[in-house]
Protein backbone atom coordinates (compact mmCIF):
# COMPACT_ATOMS: atom_id res chain seq x y z
CA UNK A 1 0.00 0.00 0.00
CA UNK A 2 1.31 3.17 -0.95
CA UNK A 3 1.49 6.39 1.61
CA UNK A 4 2.76 9.64 2.28
CA UNK A 5 5.49 10.08 4.89
CA UNK A 6 8.31 11.80 6.42
CA UNK A 7 11.36 10.48 7.93
CA UNK A 8 14.06 12.23 10.27
CA UNK A 9 16.98 13.87 8.59
CA UNK A 10 18.84 12.55 11.74
CA UNK A 11 19.32 9.80 14.42
CA UNK A 12 17.44 11.15 18.03
CA UNK A 13 20.80 12.35 19.95
CA UNK A 14 21.96 12.39 23.44
CA UNK A 15 20.64 15.08 24.19
CA UNK A 16 17.17 14.79 22.86
CA UNK A 17 16.99 11.28 25.01
CA UNK A 18 17.69 13.04 28.31
CA UNK A 19 15.13 14.63 28.01
CA UNK A 20 12.77 12.06 27.57
CA UNK A 21 14.42 10.28 30.28
CA UNK A 22 13.83 13.37 32.55
CA UNK A 23 9.76 13.61 31.49
CA UNK A 24 9.15 10.19 31.63
CA UNK A 25 11.10 9.64 34.72
CA UNK A 26 11.12 12.27 36.87
CA UNK A 27 11.82 10.75 39.96
CA UNK A 28 14.63 8.51 38.48
CA UNK A 29 13.03 5.36 39.71
CA UNK A 30 13.51 3.77 36.10
CA UNK A 31 10.52 1.80 36.67
CA UNK A 32 10.19 1.12 32.46
CA UNK A 33 14.17 0.08 32.51
CA UNK A 34 15.06 2.80 30.34
CA UNK A 35 18.46 3.20 31.86
CA UNK A 36 21.66 1.02 32.32
CA UNK A 37 24.46 1.28 34.45
CA UNK A 38 26.76 0.44 31.41
CA UNK A 39 25.55 3.58 29.88
CA UNK A 40 27.20 5.87 32.61
CA UNK A 41 30.68 7.27 31.93
CA UNK A 42 32.25 5.84 35.23
CA UNK A 43 31.45 2.06 34.14
CA UNK A 44 32.02 2.79 30.19
CA UNK A 45 34.06 5.67 29.34
CA UNK A 46 34.70 5.43 25.70
CA UNK A 47 30.59 4.86 25.43
CA UNK A 48 29.23 6.34 28.88
CA UNK A 49 26.50 9.08 27.48
CA UNK A 50 24.63 9.65 30.21
CA UNK A 51 24.88 10.52 34.11
CA UNK A 52 22.39 9.41 36.67
CA UNK A 53 22.11 11.14 39.91
CA UNK A 54 19.69 9.85 42.51
CA UNK A 55 19.99 12.90 45.26
CA UNK A 56 19.21 14.88 42.37
CA UNK A 57 15.99 17.06 41.93
CA UNK A 58 12.94 15.75 40.16
CA UNK A 59 13.66 15.91 36.31
CA UNK A 60 16.70 16.22 36.82
CA UNK A 61 18.30 12.91 37.51
CA UNK A 62 19.86 12.13 33.89
CA UNK A 63 22.22 14.41 32.15
CA UNK A 64 24.48 14.52 29.35
CA UNK A 65 27.46 12.61 30.53
CA UNK A 66 30.04 15.46 28.66
CA UNK A 67 29.39 18.52 26.48
CA UNK A 68 30.50 16.26 23.18
CA UNK A 69 27.96 13.51 23.80
CA UNK A 70 24.41 16.03 23.04
CA UNK A 71 24.70 15.94 19.77
CA UNK A 72 25.59 12.30 19.07
CA UNK A 73 23.07 9.33 18.63
CA UNK A 74 21.66 7.68 21.39
CA UNK A 75 22.94 4.54 21.15
CA UNK A 76 21.74 2.34 23.96
CA UNK A 77 17.96 2.33 22.16
CA UNK A 78 15.75 -0.99 21.78
CA UNK A 79 12.67 -1.42 19.97
CA UNK A 80 10.54 -1.01 23.45
CA UNK A 81 12.85 2.14 24.52
CA UNK A 82 12.29 3.81 20.57
CA UNK A 83 8.49 2.99 20.90
CA UNK A 84 7.80 4.93 24.43
CA UNK A 85 9.87 7.77 23.02
CA UNK A 86 7.51 7.68 20.46
CA UNK A 87 4.71 7.53 22.22
CA UNK A 88 5.56 10.64 24.53
CA UNK A 89 6.19 12.57 21.35
CA UNK A 90 2.78 11.34 20.02
CA UNK A 91 0.78 12.52 23.11
CA UNK A 92 3.09 15.42 23.71
CA UNK A 93 2.22 19.01 22.42
CA UNK A 94 3.19 19.99 19.02
CA UNK A 95 4.00 23.58 19.62
CA UNK A 96 5.11 24.56 16.05
CA UNK A 97 5.75 23.37 12.51
CA UNK A 98 8.12 25.06 9.99
CA UNK A 99 8.74 24.08 6.61
CA UNK A 100 12.26 25.05 4.83
CA UNK A 101 14.29 23.89 1.49
CA UNK A 102 17.72 23.49 0.92
CA UNK A 103 18.74 22.87 -2.35
CA UNK A 104 16.59 20.21 -4.14
CA UNK A 105 15.39 18.71 -0.47
CA UNK A 106 12.38 19.98 1.51
CA UNK A 107 12.41 19.52 5.46
CA UNK A 108 9.91 20.23 8.02
CA UNK A 109 11.10 21.06 11.82
CA UNK A 110 8.90 20.21 14.25
CA UNK A 111 8.71 21.60 18.22
CA UNK A 112 7.45 19.16 20.79
CA UNK A 113 6.83 19.37 24.47
CA UNK A 114 6.93 15.74 25.81
CA UNK A 115 4.46 13.94 27.51
CA UNK A 116 5.33 11.18 30.23
CA UNK A 117 2.51 8.93 29.01
CA UNK A 118 4.51 6.74 27.39
CA UNK A 119 2.29 3.38 27.45
CA UNK A 120 0.02 4.18 24.42
CA UNK A 121 0.28 6.53 21.67
CA UNK A 122 0.86 5.28 18.35
CA UNK A 123 2.01 2.33 20.13
CA UNK A 124 0.10 0.34 22.56
CA UNK A 125 2.73 -1.49 24.44
CA UNK A 126 0.33 -3.75 26.54
CA UNK A 127 0.59 -5.81 23.01
CA UNK A 128 4.02 -7.23 22.69
CA UNK A 129 2.99 -7.30 19.08
CA UNK A 130 2.03 -3.65 18.72
CA UNK A 131 2.02 -1.98 15.36
CA UNK A 132 0.66 1.18 14.67
CA UNK A 133 -2.58 2.13 16.23
CA UNK A 134 -3.38 5.93 14.38
CA UNK A 135 -3.03 7.16 10.80
CA UNK A 136 -1.61 10.13 12.01
CA UNK A 137 1.23 11.06 14.44
CA UNK A 138 5.53 10.35 15.13
CA UNK A 139 6.32 6.76 14.06
CA UNK A 140 9.10 4.27 14.15
CA UNK A 141 9.86 4.27 9.90
CA UNK A 142 8.57 0.88 8.67
CA UNK A 143 11.67 -1.41 7.08
CA UNK A 144 10.08 0.04 3.99
CA UNK A 145 10.19 3.80 4.51
CA UNK A 146 13.61 3.20 5.64
CA UNK A 147 14.62 1.53 2.72
CA UNK A 148 12.84 3.85 0.19
CA UNK A 149 14.42 6.74 2.16
CA UNK A 150 17.76 5.51 1.94
CA UNK A 151 18.35 3.88 -1.39
CA UNK A 152 15.46 5.11 -3.79
CA UNK A 153 16.40 7.70 -5.94
CA UNK A 154 13.21 8.90 -7.94
CA UNK A 155 15.53 10.83 -10.24
CA UNK A 156 16.30 7.48 -11.71
CA UNK A 157 20.03 7.05 -10.69
CA UNK A 158 21.80 4.19 -9.06
CA UNK A 159 20.86 0.76 -10.02
CA UNK A 160 16.68 0.11 -11.26
CA UNK A 161 16.48 3.61 -9.39
CA UNK A 162 18.41 2.21 -6.38
CA UNK A 163 21.68 3.18 -4.64
CA UNK A 164 23.68 0.78 -3.03
CA UNK A 165 24.80 3.00 -0.24
CA UNK A 166 22.69 5.91 1.34
CA UNK A 167 25.56 7.79 0.64
CA UNK A 168 26.30 7.27 -3.23
CA UNK A 169 25.08 5.00 -6.10
CA UNK A 170 27.91 2.65 -6.19
CA UNK A 171 27.96 -0.23 -7.97
CA UNK A 172 26.24 -3.52 -7.40
CA UNK A 173 28.74 -6.44 -7.46
CA UNK A 174 31.82 -4.69 -7.03
CA UNK A 175 32.34 -5.31 -3.17
CA UNK A 176 33.18 -2.70 -1.47
CA UNK A 177 35.14 -1.09 -4.29
CA UNK A 178 32.55 2.19 -4.49
CA UNK A 179 31.96 2.27 -0.93
CA UNK A 180 31.68 6.38 0.77
CA UNK A 181 35.04 7.28 2.26
CA UNK A 182 34.88 6.61 6.09
CA UNK A 183 35.02 9.43 8.28
CA UNK A 184 37.68 11.13 10.46
CA UNK A 185 36.55 11.74 13.80
CA UNK A 186 38.40 14.40 16.06
CA UNK A 187 39.58 12.32 18.83
CA UNK A 188 38.31 14.32 21.56
CA UNK A 189 34.64 15.49 20.78
CA UNK A 190 34.04 12.79 18.17
CA UNK A 191 32.77 15.95 15.24
CA UNK A 192 33.79 14.71 11.43
CA UNK A 193 37.20 16.01 10.37
CA UNK A 194 37.09 15.10 6.89
CA UNK A 195 33.74 16.01 5.35
CA UNK A 196 35.41 18.18 2.67
CA UNK A 197 36.09 14.03 1.50
CA UNK A 198 32.89 13.18 -0.15
CA UNK A 199 30.85 10.59 0.26
CA UNK A 200 31.35 10.06 3.46
CA UNK A 201 29.96 8.10 6.17
CA UNK A 202 31.39 6.71 9.39
CA UNK A 203 32.04 3.00 9.40
CA UNK A 204 35.13 0.55 9.91
CA UNK A 205 36.55 0.44 6.30
CA UNK A 206 38.62 -2.77 5.27
CA UNK A 207 42.78 -2.03 6.77
CA UNK A 208 42.03 0.91 8.20
CA UNK A 209 40.93 2.24 11.86
CA UNK A 210 37.50 2.96 12.71
CA UNK A 211 36.42 6.18 13.58
CA UNK A 212 36.73 6.68 17.20
CA UNK A 213 37.23 9.14 19.86
CA UNK A 214 37.42 9.66 23.88
CA UNK A 215 36.05 12.59 25.83
CA UNK A 216 38.73 14.97 26.22
CA UNK A 217 37.51 15.00 30.15
CA UNK A 218 38.74 11.91 30.40
CA UNK A 219 42.57 9.97 30.36
CA UNK A 220 42.61 8.16 27.11
CA UNK A 221 43.70 5.17 28.69
CA UNK A 222 40.33 4.87 30.39
CA UNK A 223 38.57 4.61 26.96
CA UNK A 224 41.06 1.94 25.79
CA UNK A 225 40.78 0.07 29.09
CA UNK A 226 38.33 0.41 31.85
CA UNK A 227 35.17 -1.65 30.72
CA UNK A 228 32.38 -2.93 32.11
CA UNK A 229 33.18 -6.94 31.53
CA UNK A 230 36.53 -7.20 32.39
CA UNK A 231 38.09 -7.63 29.22
CA UNK A 232 41.41 -7.17 28.89
CA UNK A 233 42.82 -4.57 26.81
CA UNK A 234 43.60 -6.67 23.75
CA UNK A 235 40.20 -8.31 23.67
CA UNK A 236 38.54 -4.43 24.24
CA UNK A 237 40.31 -3.15 21.65
CA UNK A 238 39.24 -5.91 19.16
CA UNK A 239 35.67 -6.13 20.32
CA UNK A 240 34.78 -2.27 20.48
CA UNK A 241 36.54 -0.35 17.60
CA UNK A 242 33.78 2.10 16.45
CA UNK A 243 32.61 4.97 18.13
CA UNK A 244 29.39 7.16 17.49
CA UNK A 245 30.28 10.82 15.95
CA UNK A 246 28.15 13.85 15.85
CA UNK A 247 24.79 13.46 14.11
CA UNK A 248 24.69 15.18 10.20
CA UNK A 249 28.87 15.43 10.01
CA UNK A 250 29.39 13.38 7.40
CA UNK A 251 27.27 15.64 5.46
CA UNK A 252 26.60 12.99 2.91
CA UNK A 253 22.52 13.04 1.77
CA UNK A 254 20.55 10.17 0.67
CA UNK A 255 18.70 10.53 -2.44
CA UNK A 256 16.45 12.30 0.08
CA UNK A 257 18.15 14.56 2.06
CA UNK A 258 18.50 12.00 5.09
CA UNK A 259 21.81 11.97 6.48
CA UNK A 260 24.14 8.94 8.44
CA UNK A 261 21.44 6.41 7.31
CA UNK A 262 24.87 4.95 6.32
CA UNK A 263 27.10 3.85 9.20
CA UNK A 264 26.97 5.57 12.63
CA UNK A 265 24.16 3.46 14.60
CA UNK A 266 22.03 0.82 13.47
CA UNK A 267 18.53 1.77 13.49
CA UNK A 268 15.22 0.16 14.90
CA UNK A 269 12.44 -0.23 12.82
CA UNK A 270 8.45 -0.82 13.86
CA UNK A 271 8.31 -3.91 11.43
CA UNK A 272 7.90 -7.14 12.75
CA UNK A 273 9.64 -10.45 11.68
CA UNK A 274 10.13 -14.22 12.43
CA UNK A 275 13.31 -15.25 14.51
CA UNK A 276 16.31 -16.20 12.61
CA UNK A 277 15.22 -19.98 12.71
CA UNK A 278 12.16 -19.24 10.59
CA UNK A 279 10.43 -20.98 13.66
CA UNK A 280 7.82 -19.72 16.42
CA UNK A 281 9.01 -17.76 19.34
CA UNK A 282 7.51 -16.55 22.64
CA UNK A 283 9.80 -12.96 21.79
CA UNK A 284 8.68 -10.23 19.15
CA UNK A 285 11.71 -9.57 16.80
CA UNK A 286 11.52 -6.26 14.51
CA UNK A 287 14.23 -5.19 11.95
CA UNK A 288 17.47 -3.17 11.82
CA UNK A 289 18.71 -1.19 9.49
CA UNK A 290 21.90 1.31 8.94
CA UNK A 291 25.75 -0.74 10.01
CA UNK A 292 27.17 1.38 12.49
CA UNK A 293 30.49 2.62 13.03
CA UNK A 294 32.47 -0.80 14.17
CA UNK A 295 31.26 -2.81 10.79
CA UNK A 296 32.43 -3.16 7.06
CA UNK A 297 30.72 -1.26 4.05
CA UNK A 298 28.45 -4.53 3.51
CA UNK A 299 26.11 -4.01 6.61
CA UNK A 300 25.06 -0.71 4.41
CA UNK A 301 24.10 -2.24 1.66
CA UNK A 302 20.40 -2.73 0.93
CA UNK A 303 20.19 -5.84 1.85
CA UNK A 304 21.72 -5.81 4.86
CA UNK A 305 18.51 -6.27 7.26
CA UNK A 306 19.16 -7.12 10.51
CA UNK A 307 16.78 -8.60 13.24
CA UNK A 308 16.81 -8.72 17.12
CA UNK A 309 14.33 -9.24 19.54
CA UNK A 310 12.26 -5.91 20.38
CA UNK A 311 13.62 -6.49 24.25
CA UNK A 312 17.24 -7.84 23.93
CA UNK A 313 18.47 -6.71 27.38
CA UNK A 314 21.91 -8.20 26.80
CA UNK A 315 22.01 -5.89 23.86
CA UNK A 316 21.31 -3.05 26.26
CA UNK A 317 24.37 -3.66 28.19
CA UNK A 318 26.76 -4.38 25.61
CA UNK A 319 26.03 -2.92 22.34
CA UNK A 320 26.27 0.77 22.26
CA UNK A 321 25.30 1.69 18.61
CA UNK A 322 21.78 1.19 18.56
CA UNK A 323 19.96 4.33 17.60
CA UNK A 324 16.72 5.64 16.83
CA UNK A 325 15.13 7.81 13.66
CA UNK A 326 11.51 9.50 13.65
CA UNK A 327 9.23 9.26 11.13
CA UNK A 328 5.98 11.35 10.74
CA UNK A 329 2.85 9.81 8.82
CA UNK A 330 -0.44 12.23 8.36
CA UNK A 331 -0.52 16.11 8.50
CA UNK A 332 0.13 16.74 12.08
CA UNK A 333 -1.03 20.24 13.46
CA UNK A 334 0.17 22.17 15.58
CA UNK A 335 -1.36 23.12 19.65
CA UNK A 336 -2.41 18.94 19.53
CA UNK A 337 -1.69 17.84 23.15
Amino acid sequence: MRHRYEIGQLEVTVGQWVAFLNTADPDGGNRLGLYDGTESPSEWPKYGQINFSPSAASGSHYSVAFPQWADKPYGFANFLRAARFVNSLYNGRLISKRSSGNGRFDYVTYRVRLSARTERGMYDLARPKTTRTHRTGFVLPSQDEWIKAAYYDPRGGGTYSYWKYPTNPGVFGDGAATAPHPSVLNPTTGDVTNAATQPLASYHADGKPAPTWCPGQLQPDACSTVNPFGLDPNTYAQVYQGSLGTVGGARTTSPWGTLDQGGNAVEWTDTITAPPSGRGSLRVWRRLHGGISNAPAFQMWPSAVGLQPQDNVFYNHTYPWLGIRIGVIGDLTPGKS
